[in-house]
């Protein structure tokens, strides 16, 4: 009929995009983040989405703990659906080895700080690092205590200034290095404003079975991102020294098993999962234990942010392998089976006679 116009056709509902688990990114966010705008942490919050949106993990089969500081508020901005634990100050490790222990299928995601873990919690730290296990452990690193005025902590550089003019007198803690001399499979230095660095390793963090160290220099722009600071944006950017370009394989894709990677040096882990490492020095093998320790004595002598997969072994054991326990996590077993024999029991105390 002359006049009319035809209707247009209703708009389609725009769907989210999903991952190999059918699960939105959105799955994977958490609390709106309380932090100061501008934190590094945030920054490594929304990797760690990025990472376990792109590996598929269920967040149910997560566990989340942190201690104490600005960092260990952060996951509570990921992955809403976990288990977690806020614990107190610096103890997180005795409370991630108490999870592990409880369901050693639960993947556990620690985030920590450079106070929380080199500071008040570095005993704890020295021994989570000499056991295997299967956790990812992150320190956000920014030198200061964020939310007590920004005094020093451990981590803080000789040298480096505070917004009030006071330098600090004292030689720094390397956490990577300490991870490394106590024996732990999987150590790694990233800074904060690197994303896709950063994304390639968590995802290769996650993946590994074991103990998976991570330190990300993360800036505090309220207390540690002015002039003179040596954990600041502007200075990170200055004197980061990449050891290699890292794209994180996973296993579940062949199109990548496939590609011919010229120079660049695979490392298999031992989930079948590969770290594809394209090095810059031909000679360099993270899975090399003296190469590394040479590659953190040379950045701590050149005072260069030495960023990128330091250190990986493949073939570490796990803690609860070596302790033999069953694959039955132990939150589920009942009180009958808990519950040794009379005989047992007789049998322990004659032995104590």
């Amino acid at each position: 009929m002359a006049g009319t116009t035809e209707a247009a056709p209703p708009a389609e509902s725009k769907q989210p995009q999903v991952n190999l688990i059918g699960l939105s990114k959105k799955d994977y966010g958490g609390l709106k983040s309380t932090l100061c705008i501008g934190c590094g942490h945030d920054l490594i919050t929304a990797r760690i989405i990025d990472a376990c949106y792109n590996l598929g993990v269920r967040p149910e089969n997560v566990a989340k703990l942190s201690g104490i500081g600005c960092s260990s508020k952060t996951p509570a901005y990921f992955l809403n659906r976990s288990h977690g634990f806020n614990s107190v100050h610096g103890r997180m490790p005795a409370i991630a080895t108490g999870v592990q222990m409880a369901n050693k299928n639960l993947k556990m995601i620690a985030v920590s700080g450079d106070g929380d873990s080199a500071n008040i919690g570095m005993g704890h730290f020295v021994h989570v690092m000499r056991r295997n296990l299967n956790l990812l452990y992150i320190v956000e690193n920014n030198g200061v205590y964020g939310l007590t005025k920004g005094q020093f902590s451990a981590t803080a550089d000789k040298g480096s200034k505070q917004k009030s003019g006071n330098v600090n007198p004292n030689e720094p803690i390397d956490l990577c290095e300490m991870a490394y001399m106590l024996g732990c499979g999987f150590v790694a230095r990233l800074f904060a404003g690197n994303s896709k660095q950063m994304t390639s390793v968590i995802e290769a963090a996650i993946a590994y079975k074991g103990l998976a160290f991570l330190d990300i220099i993360s800036p505090c722009v309220t207390f540690n991102n002015h002039e003179g600071s040596t954990k600041s944006f502007a200075y990170a950017k200055g004197n980061e020294e990449p050891l290699h370009d890292i794209g994180f394989v996973p296993a579940y894709d062949p199109t990548y098993m496939e590609m011919d990677h010229g120079e660049e040096r695979e490392i298999t882990l031992s989930d079948g999962s590969h770290i594809t490492l394209k090095a810059l020095s031909k000679d360099f093998d993270p899975s090399d234990r003296v190469a590394a320790g040479n590659q953190i004595m040379e950045a701590k002598h050149s005072k260069k942010i030495l960023t990128g997969l330091i250190y990986v072994n493949p073939k570490s054991e796990l803690l609860m392998d070596q302790m033999q326990v069953i694959d039955t996590p132990l939150s589920l077993l009942t009180e009958k089976e808990t519950r040794p024999a009379e005989s047992v029991l007789k049998q322990i105390m004659d032995d104590l006679a």
